[in-house]
């Protein structure tokens, strides 16, 4: 029996066991078989060489994947927003490879990949999903294209089979702690009241990943998805914006409905209606954080910041020295910061400060770092051990 055919028979078996206390840790086990299953399809064939892909070079500050099913406007969305110029066409399927493009908005270069369009079953590999979801998880944010004007199930679709691959949209890594060790048993703490999980359902997910020796400890309430999700160590958590393209064919009910749901953005391509709402809500949902730079004496430079964010290093100082040097860090002294992440201007810093946008920064170095005694052309320092015994010896002379 092949992996698919596993998958659905364990399908099958939860849809037909009713959800009760009695059987809840019957389908906490199934869940946790059904990952394992799911994380097996995804791994790489050992036998063949590799397959095509779609993934492109990182190009840019972010890259934002455009996922939706076939004929929505996501060729239509990468024209008008980078002038890429995309084939569009009135039959589905017209992109059949990835067509990257670049956003230049607020001093930051944003990459916009346009994906072919994915059908029900994607995650199983039907319409080669595969290739199409594994290049939306290396995307900071994505934007799931929709239809106003077709089934509103669509999102529901899309989302459970993004979620199938591992893709977790709009939520955070549960506060968990899991360390798997050689000996000692398990070892189980909460720190807070569980409503949806216990400790004997832990037990049984982590028996059923071959897990008994462990230190596991629970900071919040979570589910059985979650802990799976934990154990497995593999999701991708990503910010998600769920589009709705044309919407003029739509009544303006069903515009504010959709506008009156968060993450929900409605637009039209073919009129170019609430480009630049979508534009806003890319850049609060990016979160990037540009930084200008400073000489000494003189005035900061505003046309090329260094744009940082929290996944691609973090805000701080220390990535800051390392977009504009590697070996910056090794010579820094501190830094002098003007902006809202400091109380007063200028302010000293050191590496572990958190940076905020649009802060200029001027660096100084450490002269003795860079092997300077900082005393002019005139040494203070010898280079002689401080001690007799550490001398080198001459040799004897000759005779």
């Amino acid at each position: 029996m092949g992996i698919l055919e596993k998958i659905k028979e364990i399908e099958l078996e939860m849809g037909r066991t009713q959800k009760n206390k009695a059987t809840e840790y019957h389908l906490g086990q199934l869940k946790a078989k059904l990952a394992k299953l799911r994380t097996e399809l995804q791994a790489p064939s050992k036998t063949g060489g590799p397959g095509e892909g779609f993934d492109v070079q990182k190009y840019g500050d972010g890259r934002v994947a455009l996922i939706g099913f076939p004929s929505v406007g996501k060729s239509t969305l990468l024209t008008q927003l980078t002038g890429t110029k995309s084939e569009a066409a009135a039959y589905e399927f017209t992109t059949l490879t990835c067509i990257p493009g670049v956003i230049h908005y607020n001093d930051a270069k944003i990459q916009l990949l346009d994906l072919p369009g994915i059908i029900e079953g994607a995650a199983a590999g039907k319409g080669r999903g595969r290739q199409v979801i594994a290049c939306a998880k290396s995307s900071d944010l994505v934007l799931m294209v929709l239809d106003a004007s077709k089934s509103t199930g669509h999102e529901a679709i899309l989302t459970r089979e993004l979620e199938a691959v591992g893709i977790r949209l709009n939520q955070r890594p549960p506060d968990v702690y899991l360390k798997v060790k050689k000996t000692g048993g398990i070892h189980f703490t909460a720190t807070c009241p569980l409503e949806s999980i216990d400790e004997k359902m832990v037990l049984r997910i982590l028996a059923e990943y071959k897990i008994h020796n462990c230190e596991i400890l629970l900071r919040e309430n979570i589910t059985v998805d979650q802990l799976i999700d934990v154990i497995e160590g593999n999701r991708r958590y990503i910010r998600c914006l769920y589009v709705y393209n044309k919407i003029d064919v739509c009544s303006m009910e069903e515009v504010a409905t959709i506008a009156s749901r968060p993450n929900h953005i409605p637009v039209s391509c073919y009129q170019e209606l609430n480009l630049d709402g979508l534009m806003r809500q890319m850049w609060d949902a990016l979160a990037l954080c540009r930084v200008y730079t400073k000489k000494q004496g003189h005035k900061p430079d505003f046309d090329e910041p260094v744009v940082l964010t929290q996944d691609r290093g973090g805000k701080t100082m220390l990535n800051f020295c390392n977009h504009l040097h590697k070996t910056l860090s090794k010579e820094f002294k501190y830094g002098l910061v003007w902006g809202t992440s400091v109380k007063h201007y200028p302010q000293r810093v050191g590496l572990s400060h958190d940076l905020h946008d649009e802060d200029v920064v001027q660096i100084v170095k450490d002269k003795k770092a860079m092997g300077e005694d900082g005393r002019g052309r005139f040494s203070t320092q010898s280079n002689q051990p401080l001690k007799i015994a550490d001398r080198v010896k001459k040799a004897a002379l000759k005779t």
